[in-house]
């Protein structure tokens, strides 16, 4: 029943993004992913919740290659992205474990916003948002800082470009991440709990900031958070996660009203 509720839940003629082929993840005898069969359409926006240790930030450290499926295949962009065509034996499909270089490479178009910032704290703003593009890639360092200024403007920081992270608030370091993060061009956007760091008072400014992102963009999200106002303003889908699985997926309103599962009723009455 997981296969098909996720996989049909990609509209009709819309082409896939990112998609999880009975994909496992364990580590030693804990499995944190069972078997996960998950679709996510091009500009979809599909926010995960649930409780901690339940696999959401697992599904984007494995997109970011951060940790490698244990069984199962990641497809991005309509091709293998955990796997790679080769000839090893008992390889299913054709498929083999991806390299390095492979990950590398089609990892580029995929960009994720920690919980914590992790900006260079001996660049100013603007470098730190012109040093991916220019060293990964390979972008003119002008043209990358006219883009970074634009981005910086975009998040509200156009009069911060020559500060150091350190001056800044926390929330003012988290949209710094957020224009670092569309600096890269990334077709696919990973943002994990992305307020949880913050003190409360900053939690708005970095959430309208995404709200703009996800309204003036074409970029498939992927969001893991306990704000549920933010979901039910930013996604298409929201899926509830419990070990490891999906247990209900449907349309941000209608989950968040009127959910199906006692276990996402008893979540959200434990989130809101």
């Amino acid at each position: 029943m997981q296969k098909e509720h996720d996989r049909d839940a990609v509209a009709e003629g819309v082409a896939e993004a990112v998609r999880f082929d009975r994909v496992t993840k364990r580590f030693g005898d804990h499995t944190v992913l069972d078997g996960l069969d998950l679709a996510v359409g091009r500009g979809e926006r599909v926010t995960l919740i649930g409780p901690s240790g339940s696999g959401k930030t697992t599904i984007l450290r494995l997109l970011m290659t951060l940790e490698r499926v244990t069984e199962g295949v990641i497809h991005v962009g309509g091709e293998p992205f955990s796997h790679m065509p080769g000839a090893g034996a008992g390889a299913a499909g054709g498929l083999v474990p991806a390299s390095e270089r492979y990950l590398a490479d089609r990892r580029r178009g995929i960009g994720m916003v920690f919980q914590h910032f992790n900006l260079f704290p001996h660049m100013s703003v603007l470098e730190n948002v012109v040093e991916a593009p220019v060293h990964v890639l390979k972008e003119n360092r002008e043209e990358a800082a006219e883009r970074a200024r634009a981005l910086l403007g975009m998040v509200g920081l156009a009069d911060k470009v020559d500060a150091r992270p350190t001056r800044l608030s926390g929330g003012q370091q988290q949209r710094v991440a957020i224009a670092r993060a569309l600096a890269m061009r990334p077709e696919i956007l990973l943002l994990d709990e992305v307020t949880s760091a913050l003190d409360p008072e900053l939690v708005a400014e970095v959430l309208d900031v995404l709200r703009d992102v996800a309204r003036d963009t074409d970029i498939t999200l992927l969001c893991v958070t306990h704000e549920m106002g933010f979901a039910r303003d930013v996604s298409d889908r929201i899926l509830m996660f419990d070990q490891g699985r999906i247990v209900e997926s449907g349309r941000a309103g209608e989950l968040l009203d009127a959910p199906r599962h006692e276990r996402t009723r008893a979540f959200l009455s434990a989130v809101r």
